[in-house]
């Protein structure tokens, strides 16, 4: 009740002042400002609305597969992995869970601010207009964290928002998935209110030769709901306003492993296109966890992460001065917030209470920052610097025993520090039909509070914090070349190298002892190719990457080796078929190379190959019938393998469904 009171004032507030504007003006849009010139200097691949809404998973995180390079920690998506796995990275510079990738929806950082990865399940793939993915440093906004990339999320705007829309699916394993919204037009602004609800009784994640009577399939049932508003202030100003809830659990491999996630996030955002440019936003996340740990042997919970409560607060302002001669001038700051613990109990394999356990801490970054675009003929030079002031303090690991005896008690000492970061690029529009460009850049990111103060276990394996964690420091060049040869074509190539320094990773002590530590550097080089061709009804994209990863680790065993799941070739391809009536066909096909569960390369995660179906067929004037097929073939996709234990992906999934839009 109190998550649906507050996306319902949010809504109801917002609604009330849009419904004052006069109807004659123009319709607010409810998006930011627009890109700067330069922003192609970068390498920026862009997934678009009809894509986002006819994957065969339904899902977002799958979605950016398509962008070859892309990668969660685990192969499995947010059905079937624990919600802890799911950072985002690019360019092979894996090694932990955590987030390398900044990723913003609306301009606001989505991650978790406890652990660091992305709440895939609350994002719903209609909700968005356009998915923009950015490899390498950012100095930009928040660009503090992105080392490996930036993936902006652009809400859908007026345009793309019917006034009412749903649409309804049953999949294999009763699986079911429900989502609707109503987005009115209210006077010169819109609110739009929509909630996707979804369950399903879930695969067996374990192969059958290793299936135990504990065993379970890996159901899962979540929901989302979002609230949004866009309010006209004057002639060229708007204010956004968001809300988002959401809940999610899981149960994985054994019964009783069970999983939660939940938040309520909100913000604010003023963005003003008049002679002075201005985007200002503020936000605020409450986000909780919880995980219990079944034991492969007694099948017993041997931990019970029951609690973890964290909060992000953090906003920033963005102007932009009409200097004119062809600049393009972004200066402003930002600050971001995370605070959050943990509370776990440790049992017996006779199931009693061993260790009551409560540590956790805080961080922040503030930053300000400078950006130009120059515009001189077909030459673009783009430039810009950060300089971030980080801290992290209050924190703690406090251990007692059954009978509430204290048994460890760390109070670790505050640290902060000073980052100068930037990037500078350019883009040349050589010919009608071709674009060079190049660029280089610096980034850092500062160690989560998961990676600081949480351990974790993975039975049999443990992993340990390290509350001495140094942030990870990002050098990277790049250039590369965006050709135009026919009507329809494009096609474009880059080439790579990116070395993040103190890079964070879980390291191997013992056959079943890890800890967070920070390795020299992790050194990525590679290329990275995309086609997108269109002729009438049918079109074909495509993209690869090739990521030759090393850790430099001198006198360690590391040194020379892959990152922890890091696959060196990736692939993706969608042919499909659209004529003008709305209906469609099209094929997915999916390669991930060999890749390694751990970081001495020890167990391997074997090469595997996905083919996706989508046909939608149109019965109305508004609706249409889908059918949708996941891993068509029934590939066996390795996400674990713990020496010899192994968990798979999902299999052969196929749905069907009505959809509505009116």
């Amino acid at each position: 009740m109190r998550r649906a009171l507050f996306l319902v004032g949010m809504m109801g507030s917002g609604a009330a002042y849009a419904q004052t504007a006069p109807a004659d003006d123009i319709v607010i849009l409810g998006r930011g400002l627009d890109l700067p010139p330069g922003t192609p200097a970068y390498g920026t691949t862009v997934i678009d609305r009809d894509r986002l809404t006819n994957d065969a998973s339904g899902r977002v995180e799958d979605v950016l597969s398509d962008v070859a390079g892309f990668q969660q920690f685990r192969r499995a998506d947010s059905r079937s992995a624990n919600p802890s796995a799911q950072g985002a990275t690019l360019r092979a510079l894996g090694g932990n869970a955590s987030s390398r990738t900044l990723v913003l929806l609306d301009g606001v950082p989505i991650a978790d601010p406890f652990f660091g990865y992305i709440p895939f399940n609350a994002i719903v793939p209609d909700r968005l207009a356009a998915i923009r993915v950015t490899r390498g440093g950012g100095s930009g906004p928040f660009g503090a964290g992105a080392v490996a990339g930036t993936i902006e999320l652009v809400s859908a705007d007026r345009s793309d928002l019917p006034p009412i829309a749903g649409e309804a699916f049953y999949g294999s394993r009763d699986a079911q998935t429900v989502s609707a919204s109503v987005s009115p037009t209210l006077g010169r602004g819109f609110a739009s209110l929509s909630g996707r609800f979804e369950r399903g009784d879930g695969f067996m994640t374990t192969p059958a030769d290793q299936r135990v009577a504990a065993s379970v399939p890996a159901r899962y049932r979540d929901w989302s709901a979002n609230a949004r508003a866009a309010i006209p202030i004057g002639g060229e100003a708007e204010l956004q306003v968001r809300g988002l809830a959401f809940g999610d659990n899981r149960t994985l491999r054994f019964r009783g492993a069970d999983s939660s996630s939940e938040g309520e996030d909100a913000s604010i955002r003023l963005v003003s296109r008049g002679g002075w440019q201005v985007d200002a936003l503020v936000y605020l996340q409450a986000r909780n966890f919880t995980n219990k740990v079944i034991s492969a042997t007694t099948f017993r919970v041997t931990l019970d992460q029951r609690n973890t409560p964290s909060t992000g607060i953090g906003g920033k302002i963005e102007l932009r001065p009409p200097i004119g001669g062809g600049h393009v001038l972004r200066v402003g700051g930002d600050a971001r917030l995370a605070d959050g613990e943990l509370f776990e109990d440790a049992y017996s394999a006779a199931g009693l209470v061993t260790a009551r356990r409560n540590a956790g801490g805080r961080s922040t970054v503030a930053g300000l920052f400078v950006e130009d675009d120059w515009t001189i003929g077909r030459l673009v030079l783009t430039g810009g610097a950060r300089i971030d002031r980080w801290s992290i303090t209050d924190g703690f690991f406090r251990e007692r025993d059954a009978n509430g005896a204290p048994t460890v008690a760390n109070a670790f000492a505050d640290r902060s520090g000073t980052e100068a970061t930037g990037r500078g690029g350019l883009l040349l529009h050589a010919t009608r039909w071709a674009d060079l460009r190049a660029a280089a850049y610096t980034g850092f990111r500062l160690p989560t509070l998961n990676e600081l103060y949480r351990p974790f276990v993975v039975f049999p394996i443990t992993t340990q914090a390290n509350a001495a964690l140094s942030p990870e420091r990002l050098r990277g060049i790049e250039g590369g070349v965006d050709l135009r040869p026919a009507t329809g074509v494009q096609l474009s190539l880059t080439g790579f190298y990116n070395r993040l320094d103190d890079a964070i990773a879980n390291v191997t002590l013992t056959p079943t002892l890890r800890r967070r530590a920070n390795v020299r550097a992790i050194v990525a080089t590679g290329i990275e190719a995309s086609l997108a061709w269109r002729r009438g009804p049918f079109s074909l994209t495509a993209s690869y990457a090739y990521s030759h990863s090393q850790v430099r680790a001198p006198g360690t065993a590391l040194d020379g080796l892959a990152p922890a799941q890091s696959p060196r070739h990736a692939a993706s391809a969608t042919a499909a078929w659209s004529p003008k009536s709305g209906a469609l066909l099209s094929l997915t096909a999916r390669y991930v190379g060999d890749q390694y569960e751990d970081d001495l390369q020890t167990n391997v995660l074997p090469a595997a190959t996905t083919v996706d179906a989508v046909a939608r067929v149109p019965v109305g004037r508004r609706v249409s019938v889908i059918v949708r097929a996941e891993n068509l073939f029934d590939a066996a996709v390795v996400t674990r393998n713990q020496a010899g234990s192994i968990d798979l992906g999902t299999p052969r999934t196929l749905w069907v469904g009505l959809r509505i839009a009116g």
